[in-house]
């Protein structure tokens, strides 16, 4: 298997974000920028229903950092390594990702990502460090043999374009990782 503790990829880090409650409702701060030191460029929000897996994906040129914050509900979260010069390269971690208790991940350039719902419904907020670019997407296929991810669900609800993405061992001569 080509599992490995969240903590073992370098550059993955995990925030406990505080955070108020009370019968009215939440607060916290997603985000200030000194605590962070990166260079955020662009914010996207994702709303998926249970069971809908995406990912696994990377920008190839235009990379991308991702702050990852869970805003509703709870999801899997992966990362895959795919830094040729990483000890990890080619390796996943995975965590579990709540409203009920306040996370953040921070995914370096040259991390694949991708989730599956596993709420009724969620909404993730990411902090990229690079704008989208359309023509400069890449992924991974979510059921690829090769990591062997054990997601929540096996018969996820996957977009076509996901379900097309080529494999970890058909894209690692064939394009440019990191």
């Amino acid at each position: 298997m080509n599992k490995v503790d969240i903590n073992k990829i370098e550059g993955i880090k995990i925030y406990d974000i505080p955070f108020f409650s009370d019968e009215r409702g939440m607060f916290f701060e997603s985000f200030r920028q000194h605590s962070y030191n990166k260079g955020f460029k662009q914010d996207s929000v994702s709303f998926s229903k249970k069971n809908v897996l995406r990912g696994l994906h990377y920008q190839k040129k235009k990379t991308q950092a991702h702050l990852v914050t869970i805003i509703k509900g709870s999801i899997f979260d992966v990362a895959v390594d795919l830094r040729r010069s990483s000890k990890t390269f080619g390796k996943f971690a995975s965590i579990k990702l709540s409203h009920d208790g306040i996370r953040q991940v921070f995914l370096p350039i040259g991390c694949a990502h991708g989730f599956q719902v596993t709420s009724h419904e969620a909404i993730i907020h990411y902090k990229l460090t690079n704008y989208y670019s359309k023509g400069d997407e890449g992924g991974i296929r979510w059921n690829d043999p090769y990591l062997d991810i054990d997601w929540p669900n096996k018969k996820p609800i996957v977009s076509s374009k996901d379900e097309n993405l080529k494999f970890f061992n058909d894209i690692e001569n064939k394009e440019t990782l990191f």
